[in-house]
């Protein structure tokens, strides 16, 4: 699933993190969507860690994106990391229901 996702998001624009650099910011609207190619993202809520991110072709920012809601978490790459970006999220989403189907199956 996580490597269709990859394949179906191959024409975004890599983006290249390094350690500490913010993708999204809780509390904060945004209208993007990140799709992990490589690296380890860390996961904070009112700043304690609650997970990571180490799989490729995980999504970032899709729940913010259906619920139409202020991103719920804080997301920053703990190490040297690489993600796609879709500017505009939802015309990502409604481009393909195929990209769509596999954001929700992997909710």
């Amino acid at each position: 699933m996580d490597d269709e996702l990859l394949q179906r998001a191959a024409g975004l624009p890599e983006i290249t993190l390094a350690p500490g650099d913010t993708v999204v910011r809780e509390g904060e609207a945004g209208e993007g969507l990140w799709i992990l190619v490589s690296g380890a993202l860390q996961i904070t809520k009112a700043g304690v860690v609650i997970n990571s991110i180490t799989r490729p072709g995980a999504a970032i920012g899709e729940i913010s994106l259906l619920l139409d809601s202020a991103y719920s978490a804080t997301v920053v790459a703990s190490e040297p990391s690489i993600v796609r970006f879709a500017a505009d999220g939802r015309a990502f989403l409604m481009g393909d229901p195929a990209i769509t189907r596999l954001i929700a199956v992997g909710l």
